[in-house]
């Protein structure tokens, strides 16, 4: 050990086996395999509900496309991959209908299919690449169609802001050969 080691970076040890890699295991700059295509995540990020519980959401692109993959470990492992659409897309005047009723409708029409209200969570969101900390509260009602094969999800961000994404629930074993790449 010369004089000066001390000051060098320890290199980190990965918190995954990288024999081994899992959806839950993904990170910033890891590569995955889905529906034939490679996809690459650009930014990772924690919603927290409460009680101590949270999940991630990763921003990933395939080269043409950017997807969000969202990843649930309270039972199980529960995953979707949506995109974001407009709002009014799904139903003009959905924003209005939410903040004069104060709840959500029951059930929405969007792409042909028929979407029914699942729930609604209160919690807050952080982008992992943002040292300060900061998080954003919001409002998520989550809905499925009849086979809960895809998913409209429709959030408020503070007091009239509105977002919307649809995308489909998919099965870990469908994502494949991950590989980790550099933050």
């Amino acid at each position: 050990m010369g004089l000066f080691d001390f000051l060098k970076k320890k290199e980190e040890k990965p918190s995954y086996d990288v024999t081994n890699l899992r959806v839950t295991d993904l990170n910033k700059g890891f590569i995955f395999e889905y529906d034939l295509k490679s996809w690459v995540v650009q930014s990772v990020f924690q919603y927290d509900w409460g009680n101590n519980y949270y999940s991630k959401e990763y921003k990933v692109r395939d080269g043409t496309e950017e997807r969000f993959l969202s990843v649930d470990e309270d039972d199980g492992i529960f995953i979707t991959l949506t995109k974001k659409i407009k709002v009014r897309a799904v139903k003009e005047d959905l924003p209005e209908e939410i903040l004069k009723n104060d709840t959500p409708p029951k059930k929405l029409e969007y792409d042909g299919k028929t979407f029914y209200y699942e729930g609604e969570e209160i919690g807050d969101f952080r982008d992992m690449d943002d040292t300060s900390g900061k998080t954003a509260k919001f409002i998520s009602w989550e809905y499925y169609d009849d086979d809960d094969k895809f998913t409209l999800v429709i959030e408020q961000w503070g007091e009239e802001d509105f977002e919307a994404s649809y995308g489909n629930v998919i099965k870990e074993f469908e994502i494949s050969n991950i590989i980790p790449g550099e933050k």
